[in-house]
This record gives structure tokens, C-alpha cells and sequence, in this order.
């Protein structure tokens, strides 16, 4: 789709807009890809294909940006209007004014043109809880938050109930966290086998078992340096989190030895929730379960995306849905009582039925959080490149809606959302948690209440304070971590730099 930009009216360099102009278009047309071409538009455009032309114009007391969008020999003209003195704002202000204004008009055109609308509406981005979190902090009821969302964004009202449910839990997440705590995240970035749906820096165990020691060794490096650093800064650890891939994906003693060095140099002393994902069936022992209850683990996660055999085949795992139930049991065995399990709503050759059976079938082991993802097809994953026959959205929606009576019915509380873009419908990833078991670390990490600081391949740690955020990347793969680790621990004294500055 051509985006085309009346440059003489618009405030700051047209190519600041592009990025609000692509994500409504990946809302409203998810098959196009945006082109910018040279020049004003043609004054005709009926053989130019799919375009849209922004336009800013600015009257004595009204300014309006309209977008005309030209779409399968059609064409719908939308308009967003605001009072002309907000162009006379700090540049700043100008800015946002006009980007939204350039996305509601685009979005009135586009669903004019489609005769329908997003059930997020004219909403895009990745965190649509921050909205009513803000406006519940500034001193809104739960209630003129969610009108809010439908009025301005168009969002559809249990859509906009979900955000205002979840911002509940980010409000009182944010009033509980204290100046001077962060979170930490430690990454291992390897799996038995790599599902379909991937894209995550992770690789396959089986092709890199020489890699994983080494990996290991590397993470107790940065561990010591990241304890030194945080202690040094005043700084203590609120919410701890080991993800990957896999973590699980390590022995026993593997494990062990990186808990034990976790516990001896990081400040964990007012740390108040500790989690390991054990994710794959296939990696689930009594041995490493025991091993991480001896090291203060209290929540873990088993995770099936699906309970249906010929679909756990289709994205390429190799265990079955008994595997699951009898790591489940296992781990409830072990003395676990904190247990997420995450879904996956829109696999290949899932349908609303298997879909329905595989959440009833979570819901009979009674875990404490339940995560329903959508489908997102990322680049790099065997989805994305090969393709597939997938779920269409409107049975996707159907999949999601359904979760959401269904955990309700069940107890559970939506506690943290958030979205991707090409997720399949413009849907969304949502958290349940029944009440007293949402995990912190989620809320904190979505929202970017403060700190959380990354170790391992991969990891992207976001500095936050004072409305400010640093970001300080690690390499993405494993063996370039290994052979850059120097320099990913005398990045670590930035963390001090930024607080103590």
C-alpha cells in the first residue's frame, strides 16, 4: 500500500508518521506492506493501486488530518478533527496530537471501506493496558477508563472491560513496588526441539549440547558481575524470572550450580517471587523439580500450547498430552502449588473444538495461571517461511472469547495482556490467574513499571526511571554471547551509571 504524506502542513519530517501510518494499516489491511514513493501523489489514483493520502489542514479554529484510502477500486475519506490551537503546543504535544489524529482518520476510512472493525479498534501498539492504567492512576473509575477506550479508540466494550481489568492489577502492582527494587530475568536460550511457531533466540539441544556448559559457565560469570553491580548501585531484586527456550533444558546439576550462584551474589534478600519456566514436558524430571524447590522456586510452568496429539505433531513437539498431564502431576507431586499453563489459540490444524478440549483439559489439572496466547506468525519461524493451513481469524476470536467465559466461569481473573503484530485477527495474549497468584514479574515486564535487568543470550536489559528508559542488548546467540562476554560484563557498570548519576 502507498502511504503518500501532504508534506507542506505537516509538523516534524513526514517520515515521524510513518510508523503510526503502518501500524493502522497492519490493523486494518494485515495483508499489505507499506511503499513511500518519491514525489506528490498522482491526481488520479485509479491505476495506482492501493494508497492512502494524509493530509493536515488548518482552519482559524479547527485543524483536521484526512485520510483518503484507495482500496480495490474503492475509496473512503476519513477525517479527525481538533482545535487549531494544539498545533501551537511544545513540538512535542504537537506531535502526539497530530499522530493520533493521522490514526483515527485512517482508522474511520478503513473500516468505512471494510464495513467492519477491529474488535481492538483504532488501538494499535503492544501494550493497550497502559491507556486505562494511566488514566485509573490520574484518578478515573475503573468505568470512565473503559468509556474512554471505547469512545476515543473504538475498542469493543469486553475488549476494553479486559484492558480496564488487567490495568486493575497494574495499579496495584505499581503502588506495591518500592524505589531502589528491579526485577531479573535470566535467559537460556535452548529447547529439545524448535516448534514451528518460533521465532525466539533459542536453539535446538540436540545440535548444541557443546554449547551448553559453556553457556552455563559464561551465565555464573554474569551473575557474580550483575550481584557486584546491583549491590554497589543500592539496588535489590523484587521479582526473579529464568525463561528461555527452555530452562529446563539444563541437567540437574546445571541447574544447580546456576540457582546456587544466583542465591550466593544477587541481592534477593526482598525478593518475593521466584519463577522458573519448565515449559517442555520432555524435560521435566523429579530431579530437576527437586532441585528447583530446593532453591525457593515457588512457580513454574508446564506448558502445552495444545492438548490435541495431532497438532502438539503439527508444530513439531515430541511428547503427547499424556506427557503433559504426568509432568503436571509430577510436579503437584514435587510440592508445587503455583503452576502456569500456556494455550496457543490458532495452530495448524487446531479448530475451535480441539481448541476448547485442550483448555477444559488444563482447566481439570487446577492451575493457578493460565496464559491464552494468539497465533502470532513471526519472521524466522518454520510457520513464516513454509507456511500452512491455519485457523481463520474469525474461529480464532471465537477460540479467545470462548477462554475468556470459560475462565471467568472458572474463577480466574485477567491480570496482564498484551499483542504482536501479525497475530492472527488482531487479537491479544492474555494472563489468568486465580486471585493472589498473578505473577509481578509479568505486570512489571508489560508495563515497564521499573528495572528488569537481563543476563544471557539475548537479553535486552531496560533501564527505567523517572520516565526515562535505557536499554542495554546482549548478543542475540548463544556462541556470540560466549565470545563477547568481556564485553557484556563491563556493560554492567551502566546500570550503576544510570541510577547513581
Amino acid at each position: 500500500m502507498k502511504l503518500y504524506f501532504e508534506t507542506s502542513n505537516f509538523p516534524w519530517s513526514p517520515e515521524r508518521y510513518h510508523y503510526a501510518a503502518e501500524q493502522m494499516m497492519l490493523t486494518l489491511f494485515p495483508g499489505e506492506r507499506p511503499e513511500y514513493p518519491e514525489g506528490p501523489p498522482p491526481e488520479v489514483l485509479s491505476g495506482e493501486g492501493n494508497a492512502v493520502i494524509f493530509t493536515l489542514r488548518r482552519g482559524e479554529k479547527q485543524a483536521s488530518v484526512s485520510a483518503l484510502v484507495f482500496h480495490n477500486q474503492e475509496r473512503f475519506d476519513g477525517v479527525r478533527r481538533f482545535p487549531s490551537e494544539e498545533l501551537d503546543q511544545p513540538p512535542e504535544e504537537v506531535y502526539h496530537t497530530v499522530q493520533h489524529a493521522l490514526k483515527l482518520a485512517f482508522y474511520k476510512a478503513g473500516t468505512a471501506l471494510l464495513g467492519h472493525e477491529p474488535p481492538w479498534g483504532a488501538l494499535t501498539g503492544v501494550r493497550p493496558v497502559k491507556l486505562p492504567t494511566r488514566s485509573m492512576l490520574a484518578g478515573s473509575t475503573p468505568k470512565q477508563a473503559q468509556k474512554e477506550l471505547e469512545k476515543e479508540y473504538f475498542v469493543s466494550p469486553d475488549r476494553a472491560k479486559l484492558a480496564v481489568d488487567c490495568a486493575r492489577a497494574s495499579v496495584e502492582a505499581q503502588r506495591s513496588l518500592k524505589e531502589g527494587e528491579v526485577s531479573l530475568y535470566v535467559g537460556i536460550p535452548f529447547c529439545p526441539t524448535r516448534c514451528a511457531y518460533c521465532s525466539f533466540v533459542s536453539a535446538d539441544v540436540g545440535r548444541t549440547l557443546k554449547l551448553v556448559e559453556p553457556y552455563v559457565e559464561g551465565l555464573l560469570r554474569e551473575v557474580a558481575e550483575t550481584g557486584r553491580v546491583l549491590r554497589e548501585a543500592g539496588l535489590t531484586i523484587r521479582s526473579f524470572y529464568m525463561g528461555g527456550g527452555t530452562p529446563t533444558t539444563l541437567s540437574a546439576g546445571q541447574m544447580d550450580r546456576l540457582l546456587t550462584q544466583c542465591e550466593e551474589c544477587l541481592p534477593l534478600e526482598g525478593c518475593t517471587e521466584y519463577t522458573v519456566e519448565a515449559g517442555r514436558p520432555d524435560t521435566i524430571t523429579r530431579e530437576k523439580l527437586a532441585v528447583l524447590k530446593a532453591h525457593r522456586i515457588g512457580r513454574i510452568s508446564v506448558n502445552p500450547q495444545t492438548l490435541e496429539d495431532h497438532v502438539l505433531e503439527a508444530i513439531g513437539r515430541k511428547h503427547s498430552a499424556g506427557d503433559i498431564r504426568e509432568a503436571c502431576g509430577l510436579a503437584r507431586d514435587v510440592g508445587f502449588d503455583c503452576i502456569n499453563m500456556d494455550l496457543i489459540a490458532g495452530l495448524p490444524r487446531d479448530t475451535f473444538d480441539g481448541f476448547r478440549r485442550s483448555l477444559e483439559g488444563v482447566l481439570a489439572m487446577d492451575p493457578e495461571n493460565v496464559t491464552v496466547h494468539t497465533l502470532a506468525l513471526k519472521k524466522g519461524s518454520t510457520l513464516m517461511e513454509r507456511g500452512g493451513a491455519l485457523p481463520g481469524g474469525e474461529e480464532v476470536a471465537r477460540m479467545l472469547d470462548w477462554s475468556r467465559q470459560i475462565l471467568t466461569t472458572n474463577g480466574y481473573i485477567p491480570y496482564y495482556l498484551y499483542r504482536q503484530k501479525y497475530m492472527s485477527g488482531s487479537l491479544e495474549n492474555v494472563g489468568w490467574a486465580r486471585p493472589g497468584a498473578e505473577s509481578l514479574y509479568n505486570i512489571v515486564m508489560m508495563e515497564e513499571l521499573h528495572t528488569v535487568v537481563s543476563l544471557g543470550a539475548g537479553g535486552v536489559t531496560k533501564l527505567i526511571r523517572d520516565g526515562t528508559i535505557l536499554r542495554l542488548t546482549n548478543p542475540k546467540y548463544p556462541h556470540d554471547y560466549l565470545s563477547g562476554l568481556d564485553k557484556v560484563l563491563g556493560q554492567k557498570q551502566d546500570i550503576k551509571t544510570f541510577y547513581t548519576r
